[in-house]
């Protein structure tokens, strides 16, 4: 991760419209927000909702972003075109429905690979229940496992990689943390398929997240990580940092020690409170650079890793605290 790519979420660059774009009526165009996110000093990759960031042309699209400097990290599908895919979009329980939704997500796949991307990320939200006696449950996790399959079958060159979450849109989600996902991939058996890390996600699922990411790590690969923050209730989306500090630490030397190559993503939601998006993406890539510094200096300390091998927590706080705060002189 020498040299770190990092990308961030399209649409927080519609945050605070009335300011950057004023007299304009309507929410900005996809090109319009890409150039706002161009001004980000630091920034690489975005990452294109499909289908709604995408036209018809995904390859012009992607030259065009590449005159702003910034390349496509991957695509994320969204199941909205229908609204038939609230009840479920590869588990809703009418055939010609999830039909819909897979073959969206081929097409998706297919118009990430025109752009020159081979990251297809699929947060299948609306695939849960919310009573009792709602689902069939082994029907229903059948269908989300033929479906996975039969997408990850579309492109065996395109890595398709299940974004984890335990509720929202649905009171409970089919695949709600990564021991379930986990169990979801095993059942598929695709070597294209692996897991998106959303720190937030991770948090309110009662995971620690360098825990979650060595789990992940041994039994598939972690394929994409989405950095954010929030207080383990919901998907708060706040900066990075600004609450589990030394949780995102932790995260970054696992994935780090793990292999992870690919793009440290922003899912931050500035929108949310009309925070400038270009200061607030800024912030977040010069977080995670001293982030990594720590991390580089904790690799370095042979302190810690005889710590961590004794359990010896006391050690391992005061280690880290030093290394992060300074030592107490």
């Amino acid at each position: 991760m020498s040299q770190t790519r990092f990308a961030t979420r399209l649409n927080s660059f519609a945050s605070g419209a009335h300011l950057a774009w004023p007299g304009q009526s309507g929410k900005p165009s996809v090109m319009q927000m890409a150039e706002r996110a161009a001004r980000v000093q630091g920034l690489t990759d975005l990452d294109l909702n499909y289908p709604d960031h995408v036209n018809d042309n995904p390859a012009e699209l992607s030259r065009m972003l590449g005159n702003l400097g910034l390349q496509i990290n991957g695509f994320a599908m969204r199941y909205y075109t229908n609204p038939d895919f609230k009840l479920g979009a590869f588990t809703h329980p009418e055939e010609a429905v999830r039909r819909e939704a897979i073959e969206l997500t081929k097409k998706g796949i297919d118009a990430a690979r025109e752009a020159g991307a081979n990251l297809m990320t699929i947060w299948l939200g609306q695939d849960g229940f919310d009573y009792a006696f709602q689902a069939d449950y082994a029907r229903m996790w059948q269908h989300e496992i033929d479906g996975i399959r039969e997408v990850c079958q579309h492109d065996p060159d395109c890595l398709i990689s299940i974004e984890y979450k335990p509720n929202e849109p649905r009171s409970y989600s089919l695949l709600p943390d990564a021991a379930t996902t986990l169990l979801a991939i095993k059942q598929v058996g695709a070597e294209n398929l692996g897991v998106t890390l959303d720190f937030a996600h991770v948090l309110y699922a009662d995971e620690q997240p360098a825990f979650a990411a060595a789990l992940i790590a041994r039994h598939s690969r972690v394929l994409g990580v989405h950095l954010n923050d929030g207080y383990a209730k919901r998907d708060d989306g706040l900066m990075v940092g600004a609450v589990h500090t030394l949780q995102t630490v932790e995260l970054l030397r696992q994935i780090r020690r793990d292999g992870y190559d690919g793009a440290i993503y922003f899912d931050t939601f500035p929108d949310m409170t009309g925070l400038d998006p270009v200061r607030e993406c800024e912030v977040n890539i010069k977080t995670v650079q001293r982030m990594l510094r720590v991390v580089d200096r904790l690799e370095q300390d042979n302190r810690l890793s005889s710590a961590i091998d004794r359990q010896d927590a006391v050690s391992t706080q005061a280690i880290v605290q030093d290394l992060m705060l300074g030592a107490d002189h």
